[in-house]
């Protein structure tokens, strides 16, 4: 209860504090805000490539974006690969692209990114 009447307490004192501290610009003092969001740089469209005639024999990396579970949906994806697609190579690197980016551009004939939300 004693930490109750604190917490009340302080948060009361600062109200105030807050309150007279606005007071003193409400009397013809300009403030200026700024819009938090800014400005994005104008996004340069790109090509999709083009797509696979056939994924027979072909290898598909897959990576995870990090949300959480995105590993356990991409194990699934690759299952799914194996009992519906059985001649598809697909490879699960433990790293993000950057670290295997040589072995992918090698190897790869697609790339799946798991984004999403």
């Amino acid at each position: 209860m004693k930490l109750h009447m604190a917490v009340v307490t302080a948060l009361c004192i600062g109200l105030v504090c807050g309150v007279a501290s606005v007071q003193g610009y409400a009397q013809g003092a300009q403030i200026t805000v700024y819009n938090p969001m800014g400005a994005p740089p104008p996004i340069k469209m790109k090509a999709m490539a083009p797509r696979l005639d056939t994924i027979d024999g072909k290898t598909i990396y897959l990576f995870s974006s990090g949300f959480p579970n995105s590993e356990n949906f991409l194990a699934v994806l690759k299952e799914w690969f194996a009992d519906n697609h059985p001649k598809v190579n697909i490879v699960i690197p433990g790293t993000g692209l950057a670290a295997v980016r040589a072995e992918v551009n090698e190897k790869a004939d697609a790339v799946f990114f798991a984004v999403g939300h």
